[in-house]
């Protein structure tokens, strides 16, 4: 019997399977759906549900934490760039080729590294989302650069568009789509049909772009890295 480990109910009118990338399970249901009808749908789906969490949990098994060592590679829009330790104190971190790291900013080098994401994120995103605010006739409020998890973008009530901060370490065709998406929600508060029209009519390959992320998504982070990173921009279109 497959477990969930997490319910959540919702006014989504199907159920829908998420397997996380620890490879819990969550499942979103309609708030009337009975719990038979449920575990019904959870169990008919047995073989993909059991072949997700094994690439989950075979993905975990290739990460490694973060030493903050010379040759040690960090991603920037969807590249690797290998980190230097230098002597200079100001900057504390830079990116020239590569990034370079103070040795004095080393015992904080996490928090530094995230604060140079932060800024490098506000700067991306915001050029982006004026961008194709301006080409599509857009009208947000502001912007605000956070450090979700569980979310890449969100678009408040009051137009205010939230991104998480690991979302700049993506391609470019990457971030576009999460900050596309955000934008269409300032028209369209769910996810129906006119919604995933209008993505499409400006990002026609959108999809593409959905799948990679759902693949490459865990590789945005600071807190651990792979240990034979693949490209990638292998799949972006």
């Amino acid at each position: 019997m497959i477990e969930i480990d997490k319910l959540i109910r919702t006014r989504r009118r199907t159920l829908a399977l998420i397997v996380e990338h620890d490879g819990r399970l969550i499942v979103r249901a309609p708030m009337r759906a009975k719990e038979d009808a449920i575990h019904e749908f959870v169990e008919d789906k047995e073989k993909w549900i059991l072949t997700k969490q094994q690439q989950a949990r075979a993905r975990s098994m290739d990460f490694v934490p973060k030493q903050y060592v010379r040759g040690e590679e960090f991603l920037y829009l969807g590249n690797h760039y290998r980190l230097e330790l230098v002597d200079t104190k100001k900057p504390a971190l830079a990116l020239d080729r590569g990034f370079r790291l103070a040795h004095a900013a080393v015992p904080r080098a996490a928090a530094v590294f995230e604060k140079w994401y932060r800024a490098r994120a506000f700067q991306v995103v915001s050029e982006r989302v004026e961008w194709y605010a301006a080409r599509h006739g857009f009208d947000h409020r502001k912007i605000k650069i956070t450090a979700a998890r569980k979310q890449w973008g969100s678009c408040g009530a009051q137009g205010n568009l939230r991104f998480a901060w690991r979302l700049v370490m993506a391609p470019m065709q990457i971030i576009d789509y999460v900050v596309v998406h955000e934008l269409v929600h300032l028209q369209h508060k769910n996810h129906s049909k006119r919604f995933w029209a209008k993505v499409k009519a400006i990002l026609p390959g959108f999809k593409q772009r959905i799948d990679w992320l759902k693949e490459n998504g865990y590789l945005l982070n600071l807190e651990k890295t792979i240990l034979d990173p693949k490209p990638l921009t292998r799949s972006a279109p």
